[in-house]
């Protein structure tokens, strides 16, 4: 595919969160200010300061949407799309798109974790989809095929089809995908961003090398979860 190109959205905070960082930073403020001057001590102030300024901090990190480079060849390499951990290994037979057996990962991202996705492979977008669904708990079995999803199919260079699914979770109500039909991709770029509890399915050939482990911890774009053949 020649030389990678890395065209990154260049933001650190996803602009997804841009009006309830804004509007509830103004409210903890404005709280902050009156709790500071309607009392003499000042203890009502610090403990509000404490728990919400704690709690604000929290919503920061989730709407956190760090820029990370790949340092190593990415040929055939297969990275984590998501923060979180490995919580399915396992071959699955795909009736969907590929009719055949393949072998899923699958990360779930917590409240806790960053929810921006990485493209898992360098390729081309071949197919951007949409389904709704229902918001079953996403780390069930059963909300990879039941619950609301975009799904990302990508062709690598060497011609191999890997599916990539952002599926909503229990409380995640919104998915964002950036991937368009038939633009290249390349691993270090955003594939989208889920808000709240969710996860992320890779579906890869039979016979892909597996380099996790169940319950490992995962950062995206960073770990390498399998090498294709």
């Amino acid at each position: 595919m020649g030389r990678r190109i890395r065209k990154l959205k260049k933001q650190r905070l996803h602009s997804e969160g841009n009006s309830t960082l804004l509007i509830s930073g103004l409210i903890i403020a404005a709280i902050a200010y009156l709790l500071w001057h309607l009392f003499d001590t000042k203890v009502p102030f610090w403990c509000f300061l404490v728990i919400f300024g704690a709690a604000y901090m929290i919503v920061v990190n989730f709407y956190r949407c760090p820029i990370r480079y790949f340092n190593d060849d990415t040929e055939k390499i297969v990275v984590a799309p998501a923060d979180g951990h490995v919580v399915v290994i396992e071959e699955v037979e795909e009736t969907e798109y590929f009719h055949e057996r393949r072998l899923m990962i699958s990360i779930f991202m917590s409240l806790f974790n960053v929810h921006a996705n990485w493209f898992p492979v360098d390729g081309k977008v071949k197919m951007v989809k949409h389904q709704d669904g229902n918001f079953h708990k996403a780390w069930l079995p059963k909300a990879s095929e039941e619950n609301e999803r975009a799904d990302v199919m990508i062709e690598t260079p060497e011609g191999v089809d890997v599916l990539c699914r952002q599926i909503a979770g229990a409380m995640a109500r919104r998915i964002v995908t950036y991937a368009q039909e038939g633009e290249e991709c390349f691993i270090d770029e955003h594939l989208g961003f889920i808000k709240l509890g969710s996860r992320v399915d890779v579906y890869l050939p039979l016979g892909t090398e597996v380099c996790v482990k169940m319950g490992q911890s995962t950062t995206g774009n960073q770990t390498v979860i399998a090498k294709l053949q």
